[in-house]
C-alpha cells in the first residue's frame, strides 16, 4: 500500500482567537489535494502548521517514518518533517542578493548538506523543468512575478520532498502570468508528486485535484472528489461559496 500522510486534529489559536478547530486531512502518496475556502478560514495557517512555520497548539502529523505531536515536537522531529516537505509561498520568498541558480541551490547546500557541485547539477535540472535554465545567472529583480514563482517551484522540486505545499501560489500574480505557473503545477501533478495546494483557482482545482477540501471557520466542512464537491456539494456553506464564484 502506498504511504499516506495523516494530519490529525490540528488546533491553532492566536491569543483568544481560534484559527483551526480540529482539522483532519489524509493525503495518499501521489495525491493532489486542493484546499478551498473563504479568506480567514484557516487554510494558510493549516499549511504553515504542517511544516512548523506556525506551531499548532494540538494535533499530530504522520509523514513517512515520522510521527510528531505538534505541541510536543522537538528540534529533531521538526527538522525531520521539514526535510520531507517543501513549500511554495504566495510572495516567492527568493533571496534578492542571490542569483536564480543560488536560490534553487540554497536549501540543498545549507539544509541537506549536498556538495555544491551536485547541488548545482540538481538545481539546473529543476530550472530546466520550469523552463528557466537560461535565467540561472539572473537575479530575482530581473524576472517577472510569474518567473519568480516558477523559481520558487523549482527550489521546492529540487529538494525532492515527500510532500509539496503550495500557499495560493498565483494570488500575487498579474492575471496574464497565472497560467504559466498553473501549467508547471499541472505537470508536477501529472508526474505523481504528492501535493497540498491552497488555491482560489477553481478551474485548476477541478481539473488537477484528486481530492477537494472545503474549509470555513477553522474546520473542514466538506471533502470529496472534484465532481462531488463542485457539482454535488452537500453543505450549504460550500454551496454558497461556489455560487458566489459562479462554479455551481
Amino acid at each position: 500500500m502506498a504511504n499516506q500522510i495523516e494530519i490529525t486534529d490540528v488546533h491553532k489559536s492566536f491569543g483568544n482567537h481560534k484559527i483551526l478547530k480540529g482539522v483532519n486531512v489524509v493525503v495518499q502518496e501521489g495525491e493532489v489535494v486542493c484546499i478551498l475556502g473563504p479568506s480567514g478560514s484557516g487554510k494558510t495557517t493549516f499549511l504553515r502548521c504542517i511544516n512548523f512555520l506556525e506551531r499548532a497548539n494540538a494535533g499530530r502529523i504522520i509523514l513517512g517514518d515520522n510521527r510528531v505531536d505538534f505541541s510536543a515536537a522537538t528540534k529533531k522531529s521538526i527538522k525531520a518533517i521539514r526535510m520531507n516537505t517543501a513549500m511554495v509561498f504566495q510572495g516567492y520568498e527568493l533571496f534578492k542578493h542571490m542569483t536564480i541558480l543560488q536560490n534553487v541551490m540554497e536549501g540543498l547546500v545549507t539544509v541537506r548538506k549536498v556538495p555544491k557541485k551536485k547541488a548545482m547539477s540538481v538545481a539546473m535540472k529543476a530550472l530546466e523543468k520550469v523552463g528557466l535554465a537560461d535565467k540561472a545567472s539572473a537575479y530575482p529583480s530581473q524576472l517577472s512575478g510569474g518567473q519568480q514563482q516558477r523559481i520558487g517551484i523549482a527550489r521546492a522540486m529540487a529538494l525532492e520532498p515527500e510532500l509539496m505545499l503550495f500557499d495560493e501560489p498565483t494570488s500575487a500574480l498579474d492575471p496574464e502570468l497565472v497560467d504559466e505557473v498553473l501549467a508547471i503545477m499541472k505537470e508536477l501533478a501529472a508526474s505523481g508528486r504528492t501535493m497540498i495546494i491552497v488555491t482560489h483557482e477553481m478551474q485548476f482545482a477541478y481539473e488537477v485535484a484528486d481530492k477537494i477540501i472545503f474549509m470555513a471557520d477553522g474546520k473542514v466542512l466538506e471533502s470529496g472528489t472534484p465532481d462531488e464537491v463542485f457539482n454535488h456539494p452537500k453543505e450549504q456553506r460550500t454551496q454558497e461559496f461556489l455560487s458566489r464564484l459562479n462554479f455551481s
